[in-house]
């Protein structure tokens, strides 16, 4: 039996569902509403440079080899211009409000097949990060090219977080590098941060600067303690 949890939506775009809207069109405006705290989602938007593909449940295995075939083509892009401010997102089509815990199992699910798929496909992991998920090095890779991942669904906590169906967003882990190289890195960060807490009333517990520790406690948005263990297996 699955894991349902009904939770009233606090955030201000509570608007009723337009049955003549795409999925991809509620989450462009999503992204553009006032009060939509990551700055960087804004600018790929605006600049073009935000890929969207819609898919089916996020708890169904048949659409994974299709979402691998555009990530590693958007991996692909990237490489030949890797350009700041580029994201790629994938919505499922999931009818039902799950809970945290059944959204994580359901992220990292995909994830793992995903990965799985990048290895038969003869891929190596982005010698730039760490593929051990205990590791404060950490980052997803596909197509040889490393990923940050954001999670988001009805369901979520976090204000920020909750979109209208599940959601997941793949950003260039390269483009935070050359933030840090540009010194725009800290600015950015504390400026999401800033308007995160304008949004929920708190600072979101599970933020972490990459190298402090292991990212993959931040993808699915559920906040965990020190004791989680990330179901990922390299």
């Amino acid at each position: 039996m699955l894991e349902l949890e009904t939770r009233p939506d606090s955030r201000p775009n509570s608007r009723p569902k337009n049955p003549q809207e795409s999925l991809s069109d509620a989450f462009r405006a999503f992204v553009k509403e006032k009060q939509f705290p990551c700055v960087g989602a804004k600018s790929a938007l605006a600049r073009g440079q935000m890929t969207i593909v819609e898919m089916g449940d996020i708890r169904c295995p048949r659409d994974d080899a299709r979402i691998y075939d555009q990530l590693s083509e958007f991996a692909a892009n990237f490489k030949s211009a890797p350009d700041l401010f580029q994201t790629f997102v994938v919505i499922f089509d999931t009818q039902a409000i799950l809970s945290e815990v059944v959204f994580e199992e359901a992220l990292w699910t995909r994830i793992q097949a995903l990965h799985d798929i990048d290895v038969a496909r003869g891929n190596a992991y982005d010698p730039r990060v760490s593929a051990d998920p205990a590791s404060p090095a950490f980052s997803l890779s596909f197509a040889s090219e490393a990923f940050y991942l954001v999670g988001l669904h009805p369901g979520a906590s976090r204000p920020a977080r909750r979109f209208r169906v599940p959601t997941l967003v793949f950003n260039a882990h390269d483009q935070f590098e050359q933030l840090r190289a540009d010194g725009r890195y800290e600015t950015l960060r504390a400026n999401i941060i800033d308007r995160d807490v304008a949004l929920a009333g708190s600072p979101n517990p599970m933020l972490a600067r990459h190298g402090d520790r292991s990212e993959a406690a931040q993808y699915s948005g559920r906040p965990v303690g020190d004791d989680w263990k990330c179901p990922f297996r390299p």
